[in-house]
């Protein structure tokens, strides 16, 4: 049974940093792509980033680029999101996803990943 677990999360002020993890468990994930999502109050789950099975391609939403990075380890079978600079708007629970499928592409929409973790909640106080 493949389960995603998301740590990391916390309360922090405007400005400060945060490291997301997300451990796989129940199978290794060395061929296929993985994302960050998140969903703050009242408003629809958005993409964050994504990273192929090698790390050798990242995407950022608008809203986080060159504030956060993506990496993974495969030895460790978890993928990261380090984020700096962190602003009140990136409110919201973090979820980690990953496709079920080995691929190449980096997808970028929530509907072709299959598996996702509980999510860990992110506060930044302005």
């Amino acid at each position: 049974q493949v389960q995603l677990v998301e740590s990391g999360g916390g309360l922090v002020q405007a400005g400060d940093s945060l490291r997301l993890s997300c451990a796989a468990l129940g199978r290794t994930f060395h061929s296929n792509p993985m994302g960050w999502f998140r969903q703050a109050p009242g408003k629809e789950r958005e993409f964050v980033s994504s990273i192929s099975w090698n790390a050798g391609t990242t995407y950022y939403s608008d809203s986080v680029k060159g504030r956060f990075t993506i990496s993974r380890d495969h030895a460790k079978n978890m993928v990261f999101l380090q984020m700096n600079s962190l602003k009140a708007e990136d409110t919201a629970v973090y979820y980690c996803a990953v496709k079920a499928i080995a691929t190449r592409e980096t997808p970028i929409n929530d509907y072709e990943y299959d598996y996702w973790g509980q999510g860990t909640q992110v506060i930044v106080s302005s």
